[in-house]
């Protein structure tokens, strides 16, 4: 079974008019994301580029 992809806009709206409300509003909605961890670039990170600046 496949599904045609929408081709234009307004089948794009009526294919997202046809979700499920459950799943558009979730009883409970996904927690908020992490924040990022902190980085750092270090000496063998620095190694790897040297000399990058002569082929940019």
């Amino acid at each position: 079974m496949t599904i045609p992809d929408a081709t234009t806009m307004t089948e794009l709206i009526e294919d997202c008019a046809q979700i499920p409300f459950a799943v558009t509003h979730p009883e409970h909605p996904l927690p908020q994301p992490r924040a990022a961890a902190a980085w750092h670039v270090d000496e063998a990170c620095m190694r790897q580029v040297e000399g990058l600046d002569a082929f940019v």
